[in-house]
């Protein structure tokens, strides 16, 4: 019989290829998602075209990580083998302007699952989606397992609830509940709004002659930087362990938004200075200057290693939105990679 997995968050960057992932391994895959006057499952096409996913085994729900009796009604129905809690208000600009709702989704939502699955008296392996925003003003660098949280967002704040209750859950009750402490990762998937994607869509614009300038905040950011296909890989890898813990996935390097953007400008022959703009709307009232995981333990333990290098990710990205540019300018429909 197929294992049955439960995926909230299942049509943001992560939880489409996590549901590709695990459809490609045989799991009858089921996802939570929130009543919505408008259709926001585009990520998922690509399942429902690729010829090898013919016998899909995809179920989606209506749920929602406020409401703990819809939760305990899914867990009760689908009974899962395996819950990957992906769900969160997460983009950190906007957490500052609505910071009660992204604590709720985030933090409270994340004990409204534990919680749920205690009650129901299920034990699926948990795991629960950790962000690297939670170290801040960090302590050491690079960061690692060990690394003190200093979080400086709501969403952050956010993040260190939801983990420390993943904790508490395993350490209370014997959960196999693991935290992933993934660094930024992205993909041509990526929300419109994150900076990553909203250089990349700038390039395109810009390089079709639709675009004169590209508005951002900090460009002096350090990040660590990987490719969100890759990453969830290292999602399936903690729950198929005997024991559950807390890895950091990351790629051990890290770059400014400002290199990001000259290697974005660069694969077109641009030059980023003449297009970008400093722009005070998107500067966040508390920043993080630098992020840089430490991955030995997930490269140890998992067997897991980032693949994709930074100029290669760019690259991926920068094409991706020309050709989704294209595509629309000649009525197509873009499938992102």
């Amino acid at each position: 019989m197929a294992k049955k997995a439960l995926i909230t968050g299942i049509t943001g960057q992560d939880g489409s290829y996590l549901a590709e992932l695990l459809l490609s391994k045989g799991y009858e895959v089921h996802g939570i998602v929130r009543r919505a006057s408008s259709f926001n499952r585009q990520r998922l096409d690509a399942i429902y075209e690729d010829p090898k996913f013919r016998e899909v085994r995809l179920f989606l729900h209506y749920g929602d990580l406020g409401e703990s009796g819809s939760l305990t009604r899914l867990l009760h129905e689908i009974k899962p083998d395996e819950v990957y809690n992906l769900a969160a208000q997460s983009h950190v600009r906007v957490s500052f302007d609505a910071p009660e709702y992204t604590l709720d989704i985030g933090g409270t939502g994340t004990l409204r699952l534990l919680e749920a699955i205690r009650q129901t008296g299920q034990n699926p392996r948990f795991y629960q989606a950790s962000s690297s925003e939670m170290y801040g003003k960090v302590r050491e660098i690079p960061q690692t397992e060990l690394t003190p949280f200093h979080p400086r967002s709501p969403y952050a704040v956010a993040k260190v609830c939801a983990y420390w209750a993943t904790v508490n859950y395993r350490e209370s009750y014997d959960m196999h509940a693991s935290n992933g402490i993934l660094f930024n990762h992205e993909s041509p998937r990526r929300g419109e709004s994150f900076v990553t994607r909203k250089i990349t869509m700038g390039v395109a614009q810009i390089k079709a002659g639709l675009q004169n300038k590209l508005a951002l905040g900090n460009l002096d950011a350090k990040r660590d930087w990987g490719y969100a296909k890759e990453y969830v890989e290292a999602m399936w890898l903690m729950l198929q362990q005997d024991k559950a813990d807390d890895y950091v996935i990351a790629t051990g390097e890290t770059h400014s938004v400002r290199e990001f953007l000259e290697e974005s400008f660069a694969h077109v022959g641009l030059n980023w200075e003449k297009y970008v703009v400093q722009d005070a709307r998107y500067m966040r009232p508390a920043e993080v200057d630098l992020l840089i995981g430490d991955p030995t333990k997930a490269e140890k333990q998992l067997g897991w290693k980032p693949k994709t290098k930074f100029k290669d990710l760019v690259k991926i990205m920068v094409d991706a939105d020309i050709e989704l540019l294209k595509a629309h300018r000649e009525g197509r429909i873009k499938v992102t990679a």
